[in-house]
């Protein structure tokens, strides 16, 4: 359940293996946005929410664990864009089911036009909310729905 301690009602935004890259990997898939782009239009954002977004990305699955299972305790909420971990990892899945925090799942394309194997999510059965397909926007379009979430479990 969320802490309801939790300073400036922070929620965590994470970010899956290589999205590090946006800007330079497929950039007619994924957009011409940079990590960093997203990040201050994620912190622009959770402000204007009355959120503080603690952003943060990695490529190893256990250290994406590892943040949702702290988020628990220190965060509001959950914004995540899995990446190639949607398709493939129950143990992230897991995490988040046991976080017990509103979470909200975010793709910058929609996975639902590209290849098969994109088309399902084991994030998807756990979040409660799903954006897909609008680009970097999509991360602003997570965040305001976060804020409404949050508010639900205060």
């Amino acid at each position: 359940m969320a802490n309801p301690d939790t300073p400036a009602r922070s929620v965590l935004v994470l970010n899956g293996p290589n999205l590090n890259l946006l800007g330079i990997r497929e950039p007619e898939v994924y957009g011409k946005d940079t990590l960093a782009d997203i990040e201050a239009l994620c912190h622009t954002t959770a402000a204007a929410h009355g959120l503080r977004a603690d952003f943060r990305q990695s490529n190893h699955e256990g250290v994406l664990i590892d943040a949702v299972q702290e988020a628990r305790i220190t965060h509001r909420g959950i914004l995540i864009n899995p990446a190639g971990y949607s398709h493939t990892s129950v143990a992230l899945r897991d995490a988040l089911a046991a976080s017990e925090l509103p979470i909200v799942e975010v793709h910058l394309s929609n996975i639902h036009r590209r290849e098969p194997f994109r088309h399902f999510s084991y994030v998807s059965a756990v979040a409660d909310t799903v954006i897909c397909g609008a680009g970097a926007h999509g991360y602003a379009l997570g965040l305001a729905q976060l804020a409404l979430l949050t508010e639900a479990v205060r």
